[in-house]
């Protein structure tokens, strides 16, 4: 059987630093042709919003025209800016959101 001789001098700890993901917000543009309930309903699908988070975004994006939807890691919110795209496109809509770096 062999046998390792390890020199306990030459075992090196190596601290890791994990730094915390950039975060990002999404933006919900107010359109003037978008049904207001499909926003609901996208908000619902794709965010998991609630029915009532979701009215409320949608009403903030249509009086102010724009609503900040929520904060992810870039990975999360530019899948989820897909999804919303390509639920536009397939039901013919004008929805649009986007995404913008927090500085956290």
């Amino acid at each position: 059987m062999d046998t390792f001789d390890f020199d306990e001098d030459l075992l090196v700890e190596e601290e890791i630093q994990l730094e915390k993901p950039k975060m990002y917000k999404i933006l919900l543009h107010n359109d003037h042709y978008t049904l207001r309930e499909f926003v609901v309903l996208v908000l619902e699908i794709v965010f998991r919003k609630s029915m009532e988070e979701g009215r409320r975004i949608m009403l903030e994006a249509h009086t102010k025209g724009v609503s900040v939807v929520g904060i992810y890691t870039y990975e999360v919110a530019s899948t989820c800016i897909r999804q919303v795209e390509k639920l536009s496109e397939e039901y013919e809509c004008a929805l649009r959101c986007t995404m913008e770096a927090v500085e956290i």
